[in-house]
């Protein structure tokens, strides 16, 4: 989690000149750029596509194919007065309802594939998912009310500090320090 906090605890207005700078180095091909880019903004853009789809191999896959597309359409970035998180958020909120949309349009009838085979996960795999996800939840519930609620909101839904801060009622360095704290408590309970 420490990974997620840092790439996601910067306001948008702290970075949005690099990452601007990344995507225009992103247009001219530049791979080590894209990797940073990548690095600094798939924790926002997963989250997106995960909040969208409910899926997380679906949101997993969606993010791959987000990032070809803004490989392939960095320059058509014009960062002039445009967010350029705004832009890839656009790029992978688009992509998923996108998914979203041939799922919904893909019903064929069950008898014409014959046997399909389960891709979800095997039973054991699904016990020890649903362990760690009640750990994960009685961690969650150590802490504060709002805290808790905030970190969820954050790391499972995909909102922004500021979002978050305006729904809170309460600044933004007050949104980040509840959160930075709050991941630190979840660590320790998680190692416990």
């Amino acid at each position: 989690m420490r990974r997620l906090a840092r790439h996601t605890g910067r306001g948008q207005t702290d970075n949005s000149p690099e990452i601007a700078g990344l995507i225009s180095r992103t247009a001219l091909r530049d791979r080590p750029a894209f990797a940073r880019l990548y690095e600094m903004t798939s924790p926002k853009l997963f989250a997106v596509a995960l909040r969208i789809l409910k899926n997380r191999a679906e949101a997993e896959d969606a993010l791959q194919e987000i990032y070809v597309k803004v490989w392939n359409r960095a320059d058509r970035f014009a960062g002039g007065g445009s967010s350029p998180v705004g832009w890839l958020i656009a790029i992978a909120r688009n992509h998923a309802i996108d998914i979203l949309r041939a799922r919904r349009s893909g019903h064929d009838d069950i008898e014409d594939h014959g046997e399909l085979a389960d891709r979800g996960p095997s039973p054991e795999a699904s016990a020890v998912a649903a362990s760690e996800r009640q750990r994960l939840d009685d961690c969650l519930g150590r802490l504060d009310g709002p805290k808790a609620e905030s970190v969820r909101g954050a790391y499972l839904e995909g909102y922004s500090y500021q979002e978050l801060a305006e729904r809170h009622a309460i600044p933004l360095n007050t949104m980040r320090t509840w959160l930075r704290r709050s991941l630190m408590k979840l660590k320790e309970c998680l190692e416990e």
